[in-house]
């Protein structure tokens, strides 16, 4: 029997996985918890396999869940890819865009290597430094667009990604409990750093900075070597760490907004066609936290 698989039961299937329940996959796709569920359902009558187990607080992926998650990612990408070449249009120029490094080592290689197969002509310049750096970059036309931290009360910038901060020690280190607490933390400017250094004041904690680094290699290397505690995106903890909870003294943290800003001079077609490719790939993937779409936001930030 052959199979034909629905893209949209695929990009929830995957959805289901990356948020680890059906809630939060439901709230990704802004969908009720009950469709997810059900496209699920269509999905392994489709298959004819069982491909999660359902348990009270969590999901897990059979053996067959595993083998179809790969195909199912590799599969939505190559669409998203194909949709892109055919329908946004032959271009070619320079776009120097700016992200911070973090963001960079996780998300953006493969968005950047699918825009440029779809765009050959259109040469990427990226650099990855601190939001401040490079905010700073864009004033001084630096930057043709940026992708830049800030906190989640601002409306600055066209948010593109969002994610939780977290309290994160070695597995196996009693660092948490030290008084003064030692931190692993970015250079002054950052907004990790900052909110770590404000909370443990409001809680008169005594705190000193024992790893200070631009490197987000850096800071996981000192993280799992036991040197201190560190404020981080969820997403970006190394494998050998746990994340410290509230009852540990270490109360849960706001999200990281990720924002996109252009040039004072005004994006060419160039960017506008890149910073369209990076927002509706995160959203392809589920990972996007918003309900407006691409022209949405940049309608509301002034773009068009």
């Amino acid at each position: 029997m052959k199979i034909r698989f629905d893209l949209d039961l695929l990009r929830t299937f995957v959805a289901i996985c990356d948020a680890g329940g059906f809630t939060r996959a439901g709230e990704r796709l802004h969908l009720t918890q009950s469709t997810v569920s059900l496209q699920l359902k269509r999905l392994e009558e489709i298959v004819g396999k069982r491909l999660l187990e359902r348990h009270t607080r969590k999901v897990i992926l059979t053996n067959d869940g595993e083998i179809l998650l790969g195909y199912a990612r590799q599969i939505l990408e190559i669409t998203f890819e194909a949709q892109s070449r055919m329908s946004e249009p032959e271009i070619e120029g320079v776009v120097r865009i700016g992200i911070p490094e973090d963001f960079a080592n996780r998300h953006l290689p493969g968005i950047l290597a699918r825009f440029t197969r779809a765009h050959p002509k259109v040469q990427l310049q990226v650099r990855c430094d601190l939001s401040v750096s490079l905010l700073e970059g864009l004033s001084r036309n630096e930057f043709d667009l940026v992708l830049v931290k800030r906190e989640p009360q601002s409306d600055t910038g066209i948010l593109v990604w969002r994610e939780p901060l977290v309290w994160a020690a070695a597995a196996e280190s009693d660092v948490p409990w030290h008084d003064p607490l030692p931190l692993i933390v970015f250079p002054r400017g950052c907004i990790y750093r900052d909110l770590a250094l404000r909370t443990l004041d409001e809680l008169k904690r005594k705190w000193w900075m024992a790893f200070i680094s631009p490197s987000l290699a850096g800071l996981q290397a000192a993280l799992l070597a036991g040197l201190g505690v560190t404020v981080l995106a969820k997403s970006a903890l190394p494998p050998g760490h746990r994340i410290l909870r509230p009852e540990e003294g270490f109360p849960d943290l706001s999200v990281t907004d990720l924002a996109l800003h252009y040039a004072a001079s005004g994006p060419s077609k160039a960017a506008i066609l890149l910073s369209e490719h990076i927002t509706e790939s995160i959203d392809a993937s589920g990972s996007l936290i918003m309900g407006q779409s691409v022209a949405e936001r940049s309608a509301l930030a002034g773009i068009f």
